[in-house]
């Protein structure tokens, strides 16, 4: 639920997972430090180290994606440069609705109404793909830093925060609710930015996390506003600190797990944000995670068994733990802690146990009632969740399959809910509330625009327009994002979104006059998926001329728990047949050219591109694999040591390395046994510090083509980790994509110019590919040299 969501707002990323447009952390931070069991634990650690680019405030969702729903947060653009009545009047009336009714989103987001005009030129077009109509837009645009991002209200009410450029990065701004445009930046960052933060209940410190160019150390951080001076209040050395728990009860403490006495646990700990002071809560040497309530009481804790279950424990009271409740495999991707009421008696769940989609459930824990909330029969209960700031009671849901739709639980914000639907267009979105609940940070996300801030004031119902989070996007040829649902060959529904350029579908019919060229992106995880959003990714590769096509394969979630199931030890196999079964549909209907189809993914995503190739190798005119595994039993051999306790979820869904037939499964289904199949062009991007999928994961297949005179290109970025998070590297690598399909499926690209500006990229092999790349590579080491000389 929300767990995952906000979880991956404050941690970043996923295991094999594409980066979910993190720092958008629905109802602050409370609820998503909640879901601490080992299936959250799990996803919002696997969607912690992918930062790919920042764009919107929810992409993938799992994680979603979260996403972090990784890495991070939309932005927005400087408040004052629209029109001076930008607050939205409130509706002539509202419906009153019952006590459980769904608010379904718009069905289709317009453009935005009084755009700004597009502040960045555009760039002709170089290509005869889309009839030279619509200009290029600049990578620049898509994928550098955003305006501002991740907006969030002080608890009292009185300051806001957002993440902006400053020193070249994204550092904290803070300033006055009445004047955003006032606030000055509070953390002074000069490497990779900050992705995640949030404001403690003091209303006077700033707390975020930050690693080291993606190695996922995180340390946590506190940043004193009154004396402008930052704290690291995790000082240890080889550590990946997390959230526990933050209440407003203990204003200046928050609980934090520490894995610096076993790097396998994480022992719990109360953090004085001002001075640092640790005091031990829990020691940990057993459970993958653990579950506080508002006291900072740890109430449960959970672990995995040998047969793939999770077991959740409750205290005893006596400094032990006695067995609570047994959550079966089957409903282990789907069923999960939420976190407690504020008397810590009820407890909530995402809950699939004798049904298929996860519904919300309230579990008295003195009586052992369970109350269904609200449940969706196509959807698992979603990342969004709206509960009481002070109550802790839940008062609103999401769920999504092709879109987002809110479902409202309790009356007194059915009004609000209502209201706010009719502000603007596209999926409304709950950032952040007061700690009266007398002001809300809204956000509107679209497929084709940015995303539009909000300030909500419950008592005159009335929504202030703060700011987008591009204001470069503003007024730009974008692309819209159909879903769309496909059928699998044994008949599983696929859901799916289909982007097409402008000017080959001028009817928005979600079909183009004739097939085009098409990539198939495919999202990580494997345990995230896809959603409807405004994704830089689509829109760079439409406007250059491609349809682009991403699927929601067997093993994706959010989609109920038969459907995440059914890719159990299907990597590369049914999950694959997924992919290439919306392919064939694809070209069934005049979208694709056969010809011309390339595939690329991030992480699992990166996986399948290489599976592609290996094992349909006719299929792809090429394929771009972003730190992608390439052999599951190094992989698992090397994954970070504290996911030591969920090992027996990967054996269970991926395969088991300590068996003959686990260790056969794992060989058969690993492209790099398979290299001497790959025919076609192969673009490889990879982070040198990443932690989960190592470098040695790239290099190995890298050697094993080399040793067969098979050609490929190697980009390798030397402080990037599970995805790439500095603008400056994510520019250089999309300069190098965009040139690659170009040349091998015939759509325009912007040309190298300048894009390596500021990168530390490195081709070790294969510039040669790619033309033009070797001469831009040699000027920009050139331009260092004579930098570094200095």
């Amino acid at each position: 639920m929300r767990r995952v969501r906000d979880l991956a707002a404050v941690r970043a990323g996923a295991i094999l997972n594409r980066p979910v447009a993190p720092g958008e952390s629905r109802d602050g931070l409370l609820g998503f430090i909640k879901g601490r069991d080992i299936m959250s634990r799990l996803l919002f650690s696997l969607l912690l180290g992918l930062a790919i680019p920042l764009y919107t405030g929810c992409s993938s969702q799992a994680p979603s994606r979260g996403p972090e729903e990784l890495a991070a947060a939309p932005v927005d653009s400087q408040p004052g440069e629209r029109p001076a009545n930008s607050t939205e009047p409130p509706p002539a009336a509202v419906n009153e609705l019952p006590a459980e009714s769904s608010i379904d989103q718009p069905a289709a987001a317009k453009p935005t109404a009084a755009a700004a005009p597009a502040t960045t030129p555009l760039a002709a077009s170089n290509d005869a793909q889309d009839g030279g109509k619509t200009p290029l837009i600049p990578r620049a645009v898509l994928f550098g830093n955003p305006d501002k991002a991740t907006v969030r209200l002080s608890n009292d009410g009185t300051r806001i925060a957002y993440l902006a450029e400053s020193d070249g990065v994204l550092n904290v701004f803070v300033g006055p609710v009445s004047d955003p445009v006032a606030a000055k930046p509070v953390t002074h960052d000069k490497n990779r930015g900050i992705r995640n933060y949030f404001w403690a209940f003091d209303n006077q410190h700033i707390i975020f996390l930050q690693d080291f160019n993606g190695d996922e150390d995180w340390h946590v951080y506190s940043v004193d506003l009154a004396k402008d001076e930052t704290k690291d209040v995790t000082p240890f050395k080889r550590i990946s600190a997390q959230i526990e728990n933050v209440s407003d009860r203990f204003p200046q403490e928050i609980l934090v797990g520490l894995n610096n006495r076993d790097m396998r646990y994480h022992d719990v700990h109360r953090i004085n944000i001002a001075t640092g002071e640790r005091k031990l809560v829990e020691k940990n040497s057993d459970y993958a995670s653990f579950l506080s309530d508002e006291d900072y009481h740890v109430r449960m804790a959970t672990k995995m068994t040998t047969d793939g279950g999770t077991q959740y424990y409750q205290a005893n009271g006596q400094g032990g733990w006695k067995e609570y409740l047994k959550i079966p495999l089957e409903d282990g991707l789907t069923t999960s802690a939420v976190g407690f009421d504020k008397t810590g008696q009820m407890l909530y769940m995402s809950d699939s146990r004798e049904r298929d989609t996860a519904a919300l459930v309230q579990i008295d824990l003195a009586s052992g009632e369970e109350k269904v909330l609200a449940s969706n029969e196509l959807a698992d209960v979603g990342a969004d969740v709206l509960m009481h700031p002070t109550e802790k009671t839940i008062q609103a849901v999401t769920f999504t399959y092709e879109r987002r739709k809110w479902h409202v639980l309790d009356p007194a914000i059915e009004e609000d809910l209502r209201y706010l639907q009719t502000v603007a267009d596209g999926d409304l979105e709950v950032l952040s509330r007061t700690l009266d609940d007398k002001a809300w940070a809204v956000a509107y996300v679209m497929d084709n625009g940015p995303v539009r801030y909000y300030l909500y004031d419950r008592a005159n119902k009335t929504a202030k327009f703060l700011f987008t989070n591009r204001r470069s996007l503003e007024g730009l040829p974008l692309a819209r994002m159909h879903p769309t649902v496909i059928k699998s060959r044994d008949g599983l529904s696929l859901v799916s979104y289909l982007t097409l350029p402008i000017d080959a579908d001028p009817q928005d019919t979600g079909r183009p006059a004739q097939a085009l060229p098409m990539v198939l992106l495919v999202h990580g995880g494997p345990w995230g998926r896809d959603s409807w959003t405004y994704s830089p990714e689509h829109q760079l590769l439409a406007n250059r001329g491609y349809a682009v096509l991403s699927v929601n394969f067997r093993g994706s979630t959010g989609l109920g728990k038969k459907f995440a199931n059914a890719g159990d030890k299907e990597w590369g196999a049914k999950m694959q047949d997924d992919l290439l079964d919306a392919l064939n549909w694809a070209i069934a209907e005049n979208i694709a050219d056969p010809k011309r189809v390339a595939i690329m993914g991030a992480s699992y995503g990166g996986y399948a591109t290489l599976v592609g190739l290996t094992s349909t190798p006719e299929t792809f005119a090429c394929g771009v694999d972003i730190v992608g595994p390439t052999n599951l039993l190094t992989l698992l051999k090397t994954i970070p040591s504290f996911w030591a306790p969920m090992l027996q979820m990967f054996k269970d869904r991926v395969g088991d390395p300590t068996t003959e037939e686990g260790q056969k499964l794992l060989h058969d289904r690993s492209p790099l046994h398979f290299v001497e199949n790959i025919k076609r062009p192969l673009l490889i991007g990879q982070g040198a510090m990443d932690p989960r999928v190592k470098r040695s994961e790239s290099d190995q297949i890298a050697t094993a083509m080399q040793a067969k005179n098979i050609p490929y290109t190697y980009v390798l970025f030397p402080d990037e980790g599970h995805g790439f998070a500095r603008p400056q590297n994510n520019l250089a690598f999309f300069a190098i994509t965009e040139a690659f399909l170009a040349t091998h499926l015939g759509g325009r690209h912007e040309p190298f110019d300048d894009a390596f500006a500021g990168s530390k990229i490195k081709v070790p092999k294969g510039a040669d590919q790619i033309p033009g790349l070797a001469e831009v590579l040699g000027k920009h080491e050139a331009a260092k040299a004579a930098e570094k000389g200095k």
